[in-house]
């Protein structure tokens, strides 16, 4: 193959309890990217479609994340990338993973499958550290692997596929406001009370737990972020409002999606998500404030051709 178009999936990092470590791949929200093998050595992007973003190797997520894997290769050409953009940079749903991801999964098609799925994450991480000055993995993960993923740890990166329920589905909406994720890190405490360290714990074991037993009562009982929620929830209009709703529609939990604005709910069954969906519009609807909703099943593979 010379040349391969592929969908990247929009992400769910941290899905309440797991900051930093877990997050899931959505199979209906997603960009696509063209990449072809070139003769000169390096990384080139040619096109970006849907975003008004930085077409220089070293200013993109993906030329940045390719630049670590061509490095790491013993192939002595290049590629070219076009990048068609649904997802909205500082959305909250892994803009930036989608490409660097995209990119990194496409150059190994190419490549003959050169690297493990763990060492494209790797690669995949330097894109995150361009976009928000830190190499974190729960975005990229899901996106490479599909489905939840846990990053167990960094150093050494472990990263441990997780069970994917199957009538989860994810329900996201996107107040039209931008929250960079530099930014909202700065304002999240280093420290934490070890009170508040057990609840996350065992939030984020019982919801593992759930996930691979499906149930769905204990990965509903588990849904709760002690810790970072509470800081990052003042900077999303409304977010109180809408995740009472989410609730009371009948939605297992609600958190913020990433570093926000985006909120996710997790439903059993797509009739409750669009429920779900319904109500969480109506709050922005109420507020007046610009939104754009998703509803989607899990996305079991991550990267794949189209």
């Amino acid at each position: 193959m010379k040349e391969i178009k592929v969908f990247c999936p929009a992400t769910i990092a941290n899905v309440s309890c797991g900051f930093d470590v877990l997050g899931l791949a959505m199979e209906s929200v997603g960009d696509e990217m063209l990449v072809r093998k070139k003769e000169t050595p390096g990384i080139k992007i040619t096109k970006i479609e849907g975003q008004d973003l930085p077409l220089e190797t070293n200013k993109n997520v993906a030329g940045v994340a390719g630049l670590a894997l061509l490095n790491a290769s013993n192939y002595k050409g290049g590629f070219e990338i076009e990048i068609f953009k649904n997802i909205k940079p500082g959305s909250g749903i892994g803009s930036s993973a989608a490409s660097s991801a995209g990119a990194v999964w496409a150059m190994n098609e190419l490549l003959d499958k050169q690297f493990s799925k763990l060492e494209l994450v790797q690669f995949a991480m330097q894109g995150e550290k361009l976009a928000s000055n830190v190499a974190h993995a729960d975005n990229v993960a899901p996106a490479i692997f599909g489905g939840f993923t846990l990053v167990r740890s960094y150093e050494p990166l472990d990263i441990v596929p997780v069970n994917t329920p199957n009538q989860l589905y994810a329900t996201v909406i996107h107040p039209q406001i931008e929250i960079k994720t530099s930014d909202s890190r700065k304002i999240l405490k280093t420290n934490i009370s070890l009170e508040k360290g057990i609840k996350q714990w065992g939030n984020l074991g019982g919801l593992i737990a759930g996930l691979f037993t499906e149930d769905y009562e204990l990965i509903s009982r588990s849904l709760e972020d002690h810790i970072i929620e509470p800081v990052r929830s003042i900077l999303i209009p409304g977010f109180d409002a809408v995740k009472a709703s989410a609730i009371s529609a009948g939605a297992l939990g609600c958190g913020i999606s990433g570093s926000g604005p985006s909120i996710f709910a997790l439903s059993k069954g797509q009739e409750t998500a669009q429920i779900v969906a319904q109500t969480m519009s109506k709050v922005y609807e109420e507020i007046g404030l610009d939104f754009d909703v998703h509803v989607s099943k899990i996305c079991s593979k991550g990267v794949k051709l189209i």
